[in-house]
C-alpha cells in the first residue's frame, strides 16, 4: 500500500456518501499534496474498483464516478436540472433487493444492478415554478457537479 493509495482511500473514507470522479478526488488531495498525479489517482481508483473497495458508477454524464463498496444496494435520484444526485436507501432499495433475491432462485443469476431516477429536485421544482417553466421533465445534458 503506497502513501498515494493510503491517501486517496483516506479521502474516501473521509467523505462517505460523496460520489467522486478521479478528478474530484485529485483536486481534493492536490491543494494538500502537489506531488501527487492524476494519472496516479485514475490508477488507484481502477485496481479499488478491481479489488471492490469502490464501485464504478456512471450517472450518464460522460464521467466515471465512484463511491466506497457497499454490500447493500441503494440506488439514485438525478436531478436533470442541477445535476444533484440523492441516495435512496430504505424500504424501496430493500424491496428491489428481495425482487432482485428472488431472480435468483428463479435461475437468473445477478451480477450486479443499479437504478438510477430522474427527475427534479426540491430546489429545482420551486424554481421552475417561480420562473413559470412547465415541471414536465425535459432532456437535459447537465454537468453532475453538484453529486452528494
Amino acid at each position: 500500500m503506497t502513501w498515494q493509495r493510503e491517501l486517496i482511500f483516506h479521502t474516501l473514507t473521509s467523505y462517505t456518501g460523496y460520489h467522486f470522479s478521479a478528478e474530484d478526488i485529485y483536486e481534493i488531495i492536490h491543494r494538500q499534496y502537489p506531488k501527487i498525479g492524476l494519472a496516479t489517482v485514475y490508477r488507484t481508483m481502477e485496481l479499488f474498483s478491481t479489488l471492490n473497495i469502490v464501485q464504478k458508477l456512471d450517472f450518464g454524464d460522460g464521467c466515471q464516478r465512484y463511491e466506497l463498496y457497499s454490500p447493500r444496494h441503494h440506488h439514485h435520484l438525478l436531478c436533470n436540472s442541477c445535476g444533484k444526485v440523492i441516495e435512496i436507501k430504505g424500504s424501496l432499495a430493500n424491496a428491489l433487493d428481495t425482487i432482485i433475491t428472488t431472480m435468483t432462485v428463479t435461475n437468473f443469476l445477478v451480477l450486479d444492478y443499479q437504478l438510477y431516477i430522474h427527475g427534479y429536485c426540491k430546489d429545482c421544482q420551486t424554481k421552475r415554478n417561480h420562473s413559470g417553466l412547465s415541471t414536465v421533465p425535459s432532456q437535459n445534458n447537465v454537468s453532475r457537479s453538484n453529486v452528494i
